[in-house]
């Protein structure tokens, strides 16, 4: 049963830091393509970053850039997003999401909440 679980999510002052993780299980982690996306209350999902199977970070988004850091540990089946000064705007829920044509797969999602 393919499974992604992401976790590390909370409430947070404006400037300050979380990491947030998304562990898989059930396929073959290292052989896809993993993205983090977010969805804001009455926005539409975006994508906020990628990372190759090889551990190439791609595709951020450009008001996450020089803040977020995505990054993947093969041996451990998971995935990771740092993220640093933290914004109001950055509220939403995050979401990992796997890859590999023709297959594709979610999480559930993590809360993160940006708020003095």
């Amino acid at each position: 049963q393919v499974q992604l679980v992401e976790s590390g999510g909370g409430l947070v002052q404006p400037g300050g830091s979380l990491k947030l993780s998304c562990a898989a299980s059930g396929f073959i982690f290292s052989s896809y393509l993993m993205r983090w996306y977010r969805q804001a209350p009455g926005k539409e999902r975006e994508l906020v970053a990628a990372i190759t199977t090889a551990g190439l970070g791609l595709n951020y988004k450009d008001s996450v850039k020089g803040r977020f850091t995505i990054s993947r540990d093969n041996t451990k089946n998971t995935l990771y997003l740092q993220m640093n000064s933290l914004k109001p705007e950055d509220t939403a829920v995050y979401y990992c999401n796997a890859v590999r044509a023709p297959y594709v797969h979610w999480g559930q999602g993590t809360q993160v909440t940006v708020s003095s």
